[in-house]
């Protein structure tokens, strides 16, 4: 059975802990990327055009027989119109807004797909492959005692993240931002930032201290899904579980 390292607030290491059966699982990526494409198809909101749009213009075609164009027109004027393949016609197959994006995926293997992406996180070298910054020292998953639930300051938690050796994940996420290709810019979304640490924690006190650190994202055991422990379907995350959490995940209480 695999052990981690259980570390205090200041960096030193406090026990050594048997890691729960569920680090046990298998990885399969398969499945995760499966797991995750449902979820996002899942939370895809519908889009698409009215389906009048660029039909709503008085037209007429001279017919056949004349030698000339039947292309529609408008009737004020010789513009043409309503034919897909003019300038101002309509869309040919415009998105439409009743397409069903949703994904079905089975509880098995949504379980499998989660608890295979809980495993990796134990896994040096697939954490690495994913481009996160940690100590080589250090055991994985990050263990950490209870009383980091209690910080409720950020530079508190950034001293305990230099202490542990995996600040300079947080590092890489601030240097990684850089504006997004395409047109989202226009649309809300100008920049990207990497996904750096995930902390998983029972309590709510984190929230507000590492809230703010690039990156970073923050959850509790039971709200733990693909889109925390694989972003973009890709497992491996950095992860720092506190002590009370890594008991839930195991099915403890």
């Amino acid at each position: 059975m695999a052990k981690a390292n259980v570390y205090r607030i200041d960096g030193t290491v406090k026990d050594k802990i048997d890691l729960p059966d569920i680090f046990n699982t298998p990885y399969r990526p398969d499945v995760i990327r499966k797991s995750f494409n449902a979820l996002r198809s899942n939370k895809r909101q519908s889009y698409g055009a009215d389906p009048l749009a660029g039909t709503k213009h008085a037209t007429a075609s001279v017919g056949k027989g004349r030698g000339r164009s039947r292309v529609p027109r408008l009737t004020q004027g010789r513009t043409a119109a309503l034919a897909p393949g003019v300038v101002g016609g309509r869309r040919a197959h415009p998105p439409k807004a009743e397409r069903n994006w949703r994904e079905k995926i089975n509880k098995k293997e949504k379980l499998l797909a989660r608890n295979s992406a809980i495993a990796a996180t134990a896994d040096k070298e697939i954490v690495s492959k994913r481009g996160h910054k940690f100590d080589e020292k250090i055991t994985l998953p990050v263990i950490i005692d209870d009383e980091f639930e209690k910080i409720k300051k950020t530079k508190d938690v950034i001293d305990i993240l230099e202490k542990i050796g995996i600040y300079d994940d947080v590092l890489r996420s601030v240097n990684g931002k850089h504006i997004r290709a395409g047109k989202g810019k226009t649309r809300g979304r100008k920049y990207r930032t990497p996904k750096s640490i995930l902390i998983v924690s029972t309590k709510n006190n984190l929230e507000k201290s590492s809230n703010n650190l690039s990156g970073v994202d923050i959850a509790k055991p039971d709200q733990l899904n693909i889109e925390h422990l694989a972003p973009g379907g890709d497992a491996g995350r950095l992860t720092i579980l506190t002590k009370s959490a890594l008991t839930h995940l195991g099915g403890g209480k």
